[in-house]
């Protein structure tokens, strides 16, 4: 599927890779370091959507209005475009379509007793929590959104993760990526699919 999918999208992934090259200097993807499946480091692709070494200049999390957006970057965010490469860490074995979405490992690190499950299985492309945080930058707003993210999303994302480990089947997952797909134009819970912590 993974495939199919860089196969269909690749008209796609050049015309974000010019739009990306041309208004802003600096590379077309973002590796980032985040931990998967036995909380093993891997290197997960993105379209970028910041300036050059942005982690240096701010924090992990993104604020709505972030200095440090590119021109085109706040565009790809929205519509989650800037996901799309992660079709290459799929291809590569590194992710999975559906599971908890990849963390960074100051939060991995940090996971003891039951959510040391979380790792046992791939990230994946969208989750639970996904749906959940579908605007994750609106619900972050501008100020303090390390802290923020930390006290008040984090913990939620991840009761969710932990529910997919332990509901995950094929049915779910099907559920899971259509109402990805139509959350993202706008349009939610069309197969009543319980997303609440």
């Amino acid at each position: 599927m993974a495939t199919v999918a860089l196969i269909v999208l690749l008209p796609i992934f050049i015309l974000i890779s010019l739009a990306i090259k041309i208004t802003s200097p600096g590379d077309i993807f973002y590796r980032g370091v985040r931990a998967g499946r036995d909380n093993i480091d891997f290197k997960i692709y993105k379209f970028r959507t910041m300036v050059q070494n942005a982690e240096d200049i701010g924090g992990p999390s993104t604020a709505l209005d972030d200095i440090r957006f590119t021109t085109i970057g706040r565009f790809l965010r929205k519509y989650k475009l800037d996901e799309l490469p992660q079709f290459i860490n799929i291809l590569k074995g590194d992710m999975s379509l559906v599971g908890p979405r990849p963390q960074v490992k100051y939060y991995t690190n940090q996971y003891s007793g039951e959510l040391k499950l979380i790792l046992t299985i791939k990230p994946g492309l969208t989750d639970l929590a996904s749906l959940y945080f579908m605007d994750m930058d609106a619900v972050l707003g501008n100020k303090n959104v390390d802290e923020k993210y930390a006290a008040e999303i984090e913990p939620i994302k991840n009761i969710l993760r932990l529910k997919y480990v332990n509901e995950r089947n094929f049915l779910l997952d099907i559920r899971i990526l259509i109402e990805t797909a139509f959350g993202i134009i706008g349009i939610k819970n069309i197969t009543k699919l319980n997303v609440e912590p």
